[in-house]
């Protein structure tokens, strides 16, 4: 143990000190947040409020065993084994993209529009993050997760056996010119493969060594693919009034709404995220 004393504040010093250079200082304060909450229950004030006080042995190989894992570069969700999603508690292992804020904010942004859906289907669910919010707030629709991954989906159906929600999860890739949505859908929704593959080189260690490049990085040369296929999908299976939602990387989503309505969508809208990046497109069928 390389801590001075069992003290809280001597453990976050330590996370400061092992941590510095990986990530930014708000960022060691989150994921030590984070490590203390999943493995003590504790909140942000009592770690203040006790920042001094000394922890039992036991509680202190709890909190700083992780350090090890995350100083090695691994993202603190694999370490901790979940990430809370929209009041969810999901579990996250590297065969699925670890969901960021920006998701979660799709999610409210669906919720909030107005339209009750009685058919969903969520394209490239990954951890099932996006289906099973969905499935809580609307209990009556018919939920569709699919995939191309087997181990995505077992880590999708995982998720929403222990969050006691049901949705149908499916393995198909919609590149795939035989794939067809589920009949009577009326929401479709995607967080695709976006990034361009010339771009790797911008992400942190941590992301490409632990994270799918599957679900990463949109198909060599065409960054736009699986908004193209996913919007012809829809377009041929939504109903008039049908919703399209969309997040995708702040440099496309002026072109995903263009192509959207090239297309023939109405209402298409191209929303900018709570950091002022365009992220998410809306269109109606």
């Amino acid at each position: 143990m390389r801590t001075t004393d069992n003290r809280v504040i001597s453990v976050l010093e330590q996370y400061r000190h092992q941590l510095k250079g990986l990530y930014g200082e708000d960022e060691v304060k989150a994921i030590a947040r984070a490590v203390f909450h999943q493995r003590l229950g504790w909140d942000p004030a009592r770690m203040e409020v006790q920042k001094l006080d000394s922890l039992h042995e036991s509680d202190l190989l709890k909190v700083y065993l992780p350090l090890k894992r995350l100083r090695a570069g691994e993202p603190v969700q694999h370490v901790l084994g979940t990430v809370r999603f929209h009041g969810l508690t999901l579990c996250v292992t590297p065969d699925v993209l670890i969901p960021r804020p920006e998701t979660e904010e799709l999610v409210e942004r669906i919720i909030a529009n107005g339209f009750i859906p009685n058919r969903i289907v969520d394209i490239g669910t990954g951890s099932g993050c996006i289906a099973l919010a969905l499935k809580q707030h609307f209990t009556r629709a018919e939920v569709t997760g699919i995939d191309v991954s087997k181990a995505a989906l077992a880590v999708a159906t995982g998720n929403g056996e222990s969050c006691g929600l049901h949705v149908e999860w499916g393995l198909a890739d919609v590149l795939d010119e035989q794939y067809e949505l589920p009949s009577g859908t009326d929401l479709v929704v995607s967080n695709p493969p976006y990034i361009p593959i010339d771009e790797e080189h911008t992400l942190s260690h941590h992301v490409r060594a632990h994270e799918p490049s599957l679900a990463l990085f949109a198909p060599a040369g065409y960054p736009l693919a699986f908004y193209n296929t996913i919007g012809r999908l829809a377009l041929g299976s939504l109903a008039g009034g049908g919703q399209l939602w969309f997040e995708g990387h702040w440099k496309f989503a002026s072109q995903v709404g263009e192509l959207l309505a090239a297309m023939g969508f109405r209402e298409v809208e191209v929303i900018a995220d709570m950091s002022g990046n365009d992220r998410f497109i809306h269109a109606t069928r």
